[in-house]
């Protein structure tokens, strides 16, 4: 038998020792990394799996950061760029010094917001009651920066530029000319709400030789007023002046003239009582009572008389003349003949005076009867009330006008009265 051959027979030699090394060409292909075998410095952290041998005469190195106590990992994702707590790690605005700026700026953006709110919204919603009633008007072409302005200088808002501002959020409805009623400190609400149905506050011009029924006509033309209702007021029995005579029930003549401002909501009775109580000033400047005791007459007489004289009379100095002549003619008690006393019956206000107006019926027809007309014609003004009660010396009964401005000219007899009346034909003034 042949004897088996030892069990590592077969495997390759391997070498034992240093006495054999490898051929040239298996040394050129083994790659044997640089420093392998090398001790590693111990003060060195190691980031590979072979750890610094530590000296056991000094195991606990400071700068060391495992043995100093901190935490050791080596996890990569953990200890790859970790910083250590404290002061020596940068804040998370140290890389971004911006966002701090962006913070503060959204910070005082916020503040400034806030507070214009709020000021806003007290300036748009005054605390406190109402205050007086403002008036403020509006002239043409003026536009929402001067009228704001107007409205702060008058008292009605604090803030004229609070007011644009709530007004650009809100709405502007337009400024309108006119008069306009406000309180101080009305909410910017109200204010807008005013400005947006338009003017509120209008004007009656009451001009001398005005009538109740003209007076009237012109209240009708006033939004929320009715000239009918005015007229009957007037005219009735419920409203009297101090110099109204018991039985007279009609205002005319005892109106003071002059501008009236209507408010809003204001009724005709408030009104008609403004009117009665500046005549009665009008009327206690003149010395109304006195005066016209010294030449006969009663207090309404004297009112009758100025009426007269106004729609005669027309411009200034016609005014005492006309007076004289009216009080002659009753001194010598002859009828008046004037002709804005039919005219009055007629309820017109001027303009020819006819055949057939001059037999109408009516006591106010000054040609078909002597004395005063029942009631005044007009409403007249101080300057005709004064001429009534203190005429110039003359001895005229007659009077016609002769120039293009209405001068008059006056004579004492009717001869006079004729020749006065062709100049005044040659002119074309008859």
């Amino acid at each position: 038998m042949t004897p088996e051959p030892p069990e590592d027979f077969r495997r390759p030699h391997q070498p034992t020792g240093v006495d054999h090394p490898p051929p040239e060409r298996e040394r050129d292909e083994l790659s044997i990394p640089e420093g392998f075998g090398t001790r590693p410095d111990p003060l060195t952290v190691p980031t590979s799996q072979f750890t610094a041998s530590i000296d056991p005469a000094n195991p606990f190195d400071p700068s060391d950061p495992v043995a100093a106590g901190s935490e050791a990992t080596t996890d990569p994702a953990r200890s790859g760029n970790r910083r250590h707590a404290g002061t020596d790690r940068p804040s998370l605005f140290a890389h971004h010094p911006f966002r701090i700026l962006g913070l503060l700026f959204v910070l005082i953006g916020l503040v400034v917001i806030g507070g214009g709110y709020l000021w806003l919204n007290s300036e748009a919603n005054p605390s406190g009651p109402k205050g007086a009633q403002v008036i403020v008007a509006v002239p043409k072409g003026a536009g929402l920066s001067s009228f704001a302005g107007t409205l702060q200088k008058d008292g009605v808002i604090d803030s004229s530029l609070a007011f644009r501002i709530w007004i650009s959020v809100h709405g502007d409805p337009g400024v309108f000319a006119g008069s306009y009623a406000f309180n101080k400190n009305d909410s910017f609400g109200t204010v807008k709400s005013v400005l947006a149905n338009g003017p509120n506050v209008f004007d009656l011009e009451v001009l001398p030789g005005f009538t109740v029924s003209e007076v009237a006509t012109r209240v009708g033309q006033i939004p929320g007023h009715d000239g009918t209702k005015f007229k009957a007021l007037a005219t009735g029995d419920s409203l009297h002046s101090s110099w109204q005579p018991a039985g007279v029930t009609s205002l005319d003549g005892l109106l003071g003239t002059g501008r009236y401002q209507l408010l809003p909501g204001e009724t005709n009775t408030q009104l008609l009582t403004q009117m009665i109580d500046r005549f009665d000033k009008q009327a206690n400047s003149a010395n109304l009572s006195s005066r016209a005791g010294a030449l006969g007459l009663t207090p309404y007489q004297a009112i009758t008389l100025a009426s007269i004289v106004e729609k005669e009379g027309v411009i200034q100095k016609n005014l005492g003349p006309v007076a004289r002549v009216i009080l002659n003619r009753l001194s010598k008690n002859m009828p008046l003949q004037m002709d804005s006393t039919v005219l009055y019956s007629e309820g017109r206000d001027g303009g020819p005076v006819t055949s057939k107006d001059l037999k109408l019926q009516t006591t106010y027809n000054t040609y078909l009867h002597n004395g005063f007309t029942p009631t005044p014609i007009c409403f007249p003004a101080p300057a005709a009330l004064e001429a009534a009660l203190n005429p110039p010396v003359g001895a005229w009964l007659y009077f016609v006008v002769v120039e293009s401005d209405g001068t008059e000219a006056f004579a004492d007899t009717y001869a006079q009265q004729l020749a006065n009346q062709a100049v005044a034909a040659k002119r074309g003034l008859s």
